[in-house]
């Protein structure tokens, strides 16, 4: 018996009280891990929204508005056709056969250079009429003017005769009468000849429209008549009189002309820099400059017609090509590149953080935000200044990205 009560009370030394209270001592230490705690979390949940987020990005490029040596950046993109300012279809000034055609396509021809010729007996008979009629009347004027200084002598000795009564006074007024009279006809005969001349210069004329030459210099880029076809300066004859030649282009004229959308027409600049890009050379950039905007409208698709000239000439380049035309940076009226400093990014790409405006630069992963100065406005491109050109910036931030933010391109 001794021995089970002396294991009873072993046992109730051993057991735990779980009633008794926590121990002073120990209810600091309990605070400070729960301190501790709600800061790793907060911590975490900072991480999460910060940089734990990983944004997908649209990068752009900062670049400088003009600058020696490189282009400018572009403010706006439009499509056209090459155009020639001189183009003509060359024709007879008159209805005739073709005797000769002397022109080729691809030719390059001089002004004044003979491209056909008409049949031309007719004219040429024509003229040799109006010469021998003009011969006739100089040689009756010849002939008038012999006969009036005859009767001047003739009335010259009458009025000596007269002043020694050898003869009557009524031969002296026959004299002069025939002088006056003589005078008069020659005087007509004179007019006549004057008249012989205009209508040989007319004979000669018509016998030059039979020659058909090039008004400018320019390359043929249609040949519509062959030898032996009647050509008109005006459609006659159903379908077989030819109204035309060929038709020849001033390759010096050749020029660009696109259709600009109404919103976007505040970016055109006339005189402004621009480039253009064939779609038959898509690694060519030619050098232009905006000629002038067309004062009209279309309503129909709301543009506008801007003109652009092409600044390097090239034999590559031919009419009604398909071109894409970059609008760049303005000129100023003395005709030079703007003073602009600073880069030019997206519009868009200018954020609002802590009452400062900042773009975001990235960098490898992570983007960084940079303080900026906003400058003047082209189009959808914003100037600024504290920013590399070159540097690669977020071009529409979210609204939750923060400094240092994740990162990653969209298609990446």
């Amino acid at each position: 018996m001794n021995d089970t009560s002396d294991k009873g009370r072993l046992l109730e030394q051993l057991r735990i009280d779980r009633n008794e209270d926590e121990s002073p001592e120990r209810l600091p230490w309990i605070a400070a891990g729960a301190l501790a705690l709600l800061v790793l979390i907060g911590a975490a949940f900072w991480w999460w929204r910060g940089s734990g987020t990983v944004f997908e990005v649209q990068l752009s490029t900062a670049a400088l508005p003009m600058a020696a040596g490189s282009r400018a950046t572009a403010v706006l993109q439009a499509t056209g056709y090459v155009t020639a300012r001189r183009q003509a279809t060359v024709s007879a000034q008159i209805t005739g056969k073709l005797t000769e055609v002397l022109i080729e396509e691809g030719e390059s021809v001089q002004a004044g250079q003979v491209l056909a010729r008409l049949e031309n007996s007719s004219q040429r008979a024509q003229l040799a009429e109006a010469r021998a009629q003009l011969a006739a009347t100089r040689a009756r004027v010849g002939q008038y003017t012999s006969e009036l200084e005859q009767a001047r002598r003739d009335l010259v000795r009458q009025q000596d005769l007269l002043a020694r009564r050898l003869v009557a006074e009524q031969a002296v007024e026959a004299a002069r009468t025939q002088v006056e009279s003589l005078t008069a006809q020659l005087a007509a005969q004179r007019e006549t000849v004057h008249l012989a001349q205009a209508q040989t210069h007319s004979a000669q004329v018509q016998l030059d429209y039979t020659t058909v030459r090039a008004p400018f210099a320019g390359v043929v880029i249609a040949k519509a008549a062959q030898v032996g076809e009647i050509v008109s300066p005006l459609s006659a004859g159903g379908g077989f009189t030819r109204t035309g030649i060929g038709t020849l282009v001033d390759m010096d004229s050749l020029e660009v002309e696109v259709d600009v959308n109404e919103s976007y027409l505040n970016r055109v600049v006339p005189g402004g820099p621009a480039e253009a890009l064939l779609d038959a050379y898509q690694d060519w950039t030619i050098p232009a400059h905006v000629i002038a905007i067309i004062p009209t409208a279309d309503r129909g698709k709301a543009t506008v017609r801007v003109r652009i000239g092409l600044d390097e000439k090239d034999p590559r380049i031919l009419p009604d090509m398909g071109a894409r035309v970059s609008f760049r940076a303005g000129v100023d009226a003395g005709g030079s590149p703007p003073a602009v400093a600073g880069v030019l990014v997206p519009a868009s790409a200018v954020v609002q953080r802590n009452a400062a405006s900042v773009v975001f630069v990235a960098d490898g992963a992570r983007a960084r935000a940079q303080p900026v100065t906003v400058g003047q406005r082209f189009g959808d491109l914003t100037q600024v200044e504290g920013l590399a050109a070159g540097a690669r910036i977020v071009r529409a931030p979210d609204a939750r990205m923060s400094d240092g933010a994740s990162i990653r391109e969209e298609g990446a």
